[in-house]
């Protein structure tokens, strides 16, 4: 059973963005006209995801009406965060709205082309808690990595410094809904750090490696980046 249900985290500030793109949440910053949210949301239509849970926080309304006015057919639900929940809340928040075993979650201010099928298969044969997607990459320093063992599951996350080359978490999970539920969190966590991080020793955590075109539009560089490639 491929996975059908997406959360998108839609909650940024993009306080780092300022300069390039004032005054808009993260993810509805203009690339070739229209909202880099489109970009996610149509390659992961494209890759078989029926409904769509949008986790909002600053500037929600913008979003919602963008998404009312764009997608009129597809089935949309938004949580939204009343003070900042963190990546791991804001998640959390979200899995309250989903009606499947397993959902697909990721960034709305990334962009990283995975093959849903190929995530899904490996997250359903190993029963997996949480699949990350890796994305391999070269001479970089603004990312962490992520190491693996043989049998894919992960050995370890290092910190950001620069690697010459390494596995980088491209922030796009395939997620067991009751197993991330029942875990005791703050009510305001880091999925990375208080989850993953946390829980990859005990729990069932692994990484499919895909090597798709990858973007983050998180820091002034990478947004012009993606208005030349994304044209």
């Amino acid at each position: 059973m491929a996975i059908t249900e997406a959360i998108i985290l839609a909650g940024g500030l993009g306080t780092r963005l300022r300069s390039a793109v004032p005054d808009l949440p993260k993810c509805m910053a203009p690339v070739n006209n229209k909202p880099f949210i489109a970009y996610v949301i149509d390659h992961l239509k494209e890759q078989g995801i029926e409904k769509f849970i949008l986790a909002l926080g600053y500037k929600s309304e913008m979003i919602v009406d963008f998404i009312d006015q764009q997608y009129p057919s597809l089935h949309f639900e938004f949580v939204i965060e009343e003070e900042p929940l963190g990546t791991g809340g804001a998640i959390r928040l979200a899995c309250n709205k989903t009606k499947s075993e397993n959902v697909v979650a990721t960034n709305g201010d990334t962009l990283f082309k995975v093959n849903l099928d190929k995530l899904s298969a490996l997250h359903l044969q190993l029963q997996s808690d949480c699949t990350l997607s890796l994305k391999p990459m070269q001479n970089f320093e603004r990312y962490g990595v992520v190491e693996l063992n043989d049998h894919q599951s992960i050995s370890s996350f290092k910190e950001k410094q620069f690697y010459e080359n390494g596995l980088i978490n491209g922030g796009l999970y395939a997620i067991h809904v009751q197993s991330f539920l029942q875990k005791k969190l703050a009510e305001k966590f880091s999925f990375e750090k208080d989850y993953l991080e946390k829980y990859f020793t005990e729990g069932k955590m692994y990484g499919s490696v895909q090597d798709e075109y990858f973007i983050d539009i998180g820091i002034p560089e990478d947004y012009s980046r993606a208005n030349k490639e994304l044209a």
